[in-house]
């Protein structure tokens, strides 16, 4: 009894033993980055190989959701909203989930990228977005799963995927150029009020020319609506500096009430502080 407990004990160390050992994965992981025009787009998956192996329409059945990869779900994200089959996929991360068949696959980004294979309860509310690509075939093979972002432009791109003599590709569309004629009719317009702001504040912690500071916060607060009291705050700071004690009270007064309002205890100190050390009444 004592030589078959000893015999077991043996076993179990050597296949702990052996399970520190690192091999290889079958399916190696992979992640994909790639700059579409402003929009950085990244894909994260596992590629497994043929093998010597029949894919699709049979190790990959048609008809059926496919993980489109191995291990855990292969995941995609975009930094900007981005436009798939006439649909708008907001920025984040997604799950790719594919079924195929043999003309075409349909392609579905579901909002659930977390955990391994498909769900086990397919949530339609998850699907992001979903669109339908036709099947190339290819003259050659492809032995190990491969995903691409090909047929780059300024403003659109496509989500290859390759595998056995199988090509599908999924265009998607990046705002580009909406992003860039938006730059661009701001800056024509001139800088506004946070531009203004941030010189006036910069140009004052500098040391650099405070009539031009002065000139700039009293820009800057004529094209907000409602300064926020951290901003009366230093505006009364740069008339201060500038030598103009009527102004940096009239200011720090406002700041005051509007710090109290919101409940701010620093700002309220700070403006009371200043204010007793102006000669305020």
């Amino acid at each position: 009894m004592k030589k078959i407990t000893l015999l077991v004990f043996m076993i179990a160390v050597s296949f702990g033993v052996q399970s520190q050992i690192s091999t290889p994965a079958a399916s190696p992981a992979s992640t994909l980055i790639q700059k579409v025009g402003l929009t950085d787009v990244t894909v994260e998956y596992s590629r497994p190989s043929m093998r010597g192996r029949t894919i699709f329409g049979d190790l990959v059945p048609y008809d059926k959701l496919w993980r489109t990869g191995a291990n855990a779900r292969t995941k995609i994200t975009f930094s900007e909203n981005v436009m798939i089959g006439g649909q708008e996929l907001k920025a984040g991360s997604y799950a790719i989930f594919t079924k195929p068949g043999a003309s075409s696959w349909e392609v579905f980004f579901y909002s659930d990228y977390n955990g391994g294979g498909t769900p086990s309860d397919w949530d339609e509310s998850k699907v992001a977005a979903k669109t339908s690509a036709q099947v190339q075939n290819l003259p050659f093979e492809v032995e190990t799963f491969t995903m691409t972002i090909d047929g780059l432009s300024d403003n659109a791109a496509t989500l290859g995927m390759f595998w056995s003599n199988v090509y599908v590709g999924v265009k998607f569309d990046v705002p580009t150029d909406k992003t860039v004629t938006s730059s661009i009719e701001k800056v024509m317009k001139g800088p506004d009020a946070n531009d203004y702001y941030a010189a006036a504040v910069y140009y004052m912690n500098s040391g650099k020319d405070i009539n031009k500071a002065k000139e700039w916060m009293d820009k800057a607060m004529s094209l907000t609506y409602e300064p926020a009291y951290w901003q009366l705050r230093q505006q009364s700071l740069i008339y201060a500096k500038a030598g103009d004690k009527k102004q940096a009270i009239e200011t720090a007064k406002k700041s005051l009430a509007a710090a109290e309002a919101a409940g701010n205890a620093d700002y309220i100190k700070m403006n009371k502080d200043s204010l007793k050390e102006w000669g305020a009444k």
